[in-house]
């Protein structure tokens, strides 16, 4: 037996001990999220310690700006990742609010009728814009820009018809139903001196978010139609050709996307007691500057939840993190345009050191 067949002999045995490898570990599509979200969480943790950044009430406001971006920011990356786009999501917020407010003020729903007739009023918008997608071929950006404007229009126009104003009051939800989707929760273990906070002050949409999250998880990295998704982003006809039904799985996309919306006007709603017809077009932007920052491709097929997750840790922190710092708090947009651009570098240049890489060790 000759050196060169005594070395391939010996190189399986290796295998096991050099299991990990940062060459995977950079190549998933994550990576570049999860190193973002820790060199802003340390950034501002630094410059933040002084004002409680690091506290369980200091997390708390970030936690509870991301959650609400991040209910919408998942199903809008689904979107992306199939290679379409929606931004009628900042008028679908608000609606879900006044149709929750309104059936129950205006018409005796109760609080969970009320929910469920203002998720069938979202998903139907949802249809509408999926159909007149996948029938007309008209970019998703322009369907959803039009369906932004009519459902603003809507929610003010049917507002004032209805109820007479476009402040609706909602009454009290009741313990259950506002400990479920609108109040804050806190858990400190023993009392006095002695006592330990494991989190102080967040909202109910901080654990409907993280619900939302792992039930997505399961849709696109466990079920078979997470393969759909991803494999429609990347080629449509191929993928219909393969008899993935396309059309139908874009109108369920846009449907979850508009309810996910509507989820968000309804903790907001039962939170304040309170509902309003004004539009959030901060939100459309905040969802897709989480999205890619949290690596998913502008052109469709490649993304994670996990990513998306980060991403939107990650501009939770730098939206509401200056607020702990000794920063001008006009530098905020400064950071958030920065943090856009630096994310997107960042997530390249993993990709590419992990394709480079791969191709030399090959």
């Amino acid at each position: 037996m000759t050196m060169a067949d005594t070395k391939e002999t010996d190189s399986p045995a290796s295998g096991p001990a050099s299991s990990f490898s940062l060459l995977d570990l950079f190549r998933r599509p994550e990576a570049g999220a999860a190193a973002g979200f820790i060199l802003i969480f340390l950034f501002f943790g630094y410059f933040g310690v002084d004002k409680n950044f690091l506290t369980a009430l200091g997390s708390s406001t970030w936690l509870n700006f991301a959650s609400k971006v991040g209910i919408i920011a998942i199903p809008i990356a689904f979107l992306m990742i199939a290679g379409e786009l929606d931004i009628s999501v900042g008028a679908l917020i608000p609606a879900g609010g006044i149709v929750l407010a309104m059936s129950v003020e205006h018409f005796g729903f109760n609080i969970w009728m009320g929910v469920l007739f203002s998720f069938v009023v979202a998903a139907a918008i949802g249809w509408v814009n999926g159909m007149l997608v996948t029938r007309t071929q008209v970019p998703s950006l322009i369907v959803t820009l039009a369906t932004l404007f009519v459902v603003a229009g809507l929610n003010a126009y049917l507002s004032k018809q209805v109820a007479g104003t476009t402040q609706h009051s909602l009454p009290d939800a009741g313990v259950v139903s506002e400990f479920i989707l609108g109040d804050y929760h806190s858990l400190i273990l023993g009392d006095g001196d002695s006592a330990f906070t494991i989190f102080r002050s967040l909202q109910s949409s901080f654990f409907i978010w993280i619900a939302v999250a792992i039930g997505c998880f399961y849709v696109l990295h466990v079920s078979p139609w997470g393969n759909w998704i991803l494999a429609m982003g990347g080629d449509e006809d191929s993928a219909r050709n393969a008899g993935i039904p396309t059309d139908k799985l874009k109108i369920a996309l846009f449907m979850l996307s508009a309810m996910a919306a509507a989820l968000v006007g309804m903790t907001e709603a039962v939170l304040a007691n309170t509902a309003s017809t004004t539009t959030q077009f901060g939100m459309i932007f905040n969802t897709i500057i989480c999205v890619v920052v949290g690596g998913v491709l502008l052109t469709g097929g490649f993304g994670t939840v996990t990513g998306v997750v980060f991403g939107t840790l990650t501009f939770g922190i730098v939206f509401q993190g200056i607020n702990f710092t000794a920063f001008d708090k006009d530098l905020n947009m400064l950071f958030i345009g920065a943090l856009l651009l630096v994310a997107v570098l960042m997530n390249d240049t993993f990709r590419n050191l992990a394709t480079s890489a791969s191709t030399k060790k090959k």
